[in-house]
């Protein structure tokens, strides 16, 4: 037989087998430290989430004039890579929308946090949004109301979301799924409304189901779109326009 040199990889693998041949007794131990390093992981893991979302706050949101400080408080609480798709979690907390399936996505953390702060919440609102998606805006709106309704025209969103939101113990929040056009009117009227999708024109159902003296915060326009503010008073309903925006159109009866 021709003599070939053994390679240094084979030398480890003959003293890997001698240990695991003469060390039995070494399993448990060893396998006793794998939950400890798991928890570890974990904890190292938080600790890397908890410091991207102040970073967030600190350099995209509060940098940018939000200042209600519950808003900013949410924005750091709400874990936001748990409502992206996995393989987009590393890019969670940057500047920017994410892609989460079905043609659409979850907002900037920005545009989360200023519409949070027109809605101008209060802790006994009971706040409608439109467009759950993947529940990061419900959410982080459920920390500052007491109740949030929120539906979501893709059955498939609408399901994760409210597993993501169940798991999450966000037990404020009541996803359903339908055509947001007309709301919910059995649970109207609502203190504020949400709108996470452009309509052409903003639906009159909408409007009618905003209490007096509430807000809705909604993008408005085709191509060229405007987060827009609507108020209702007692004298009737009022809406200015606050900044160029861009997102997915609202589907279903507001297309015809």
């Amino acid at each position: 037989m021709e003599g070939k040199r053994v390679s240094p990889s084979i030398h480890r693998i003959v003293k890997l087998l001698a240990v695991w041949g003469a060390g039995a007794a070494m399993l448990p131990s060893s396998e006793a430290e794998e939950p400890e390093t798991k928890a570890a992981q974990d904890a190292n893991s938080e600790v890397r989430w908890a410091d991207e979302r102040a970073e967030m706050v600190r350099s995209q949101i509060a940098a940018r004039d939000v200042r209600d400080p519950k808003v900013l408080e949410a924005m750091r609480e709400v874990p936001r890579h748990r409502f992206v798709p996995l393989g987009s979690r590393d890019r969670a907390y940057l500047d920017r929308p994410l892609p989460i399936g079905y043609g659409q996505t979850i907002s900037q953390p920005y545009i989360v946090a200023a519409m949070t702060e027109l809605l101008r919440p209060k802790s006994t609102d009971r706040v409608l949004e439109i467009g759950t998606g993947s529940g990061y805006q419900a959410a982080v709106v459920s920390r500052l109301v007491a109740k949030v309704y929120t539906i979501e025209i893709v059955p498939e969103l609408a399901e994760s979301a409210a597993k993501t939101l169940a798991e999450l113990g966000y037990a404020n929040v009541e996803v359903s799924s339908g055509d947001g056009y007309r709301g919910i009117p059995k649970q109207a009227p609502f203190d504020g409304i949400l709108v996470t999708a452009a309509p052409d024109e903003i639906p009159e159902p909408l409007i009618e189901q905003l209490a007096v003296g509430g807000r809705m915060v909604i993008p408005v326009g085709d191509l060229y779109q405007q987060l827009t503010v609507v108020e209702k008073t007692d004298r009737g309903i009022s809406k200015h326009t606050v900044f160029p925006v861009r997102f997915v159109p609202m589907t279903g009866e507001a297309e015809r």
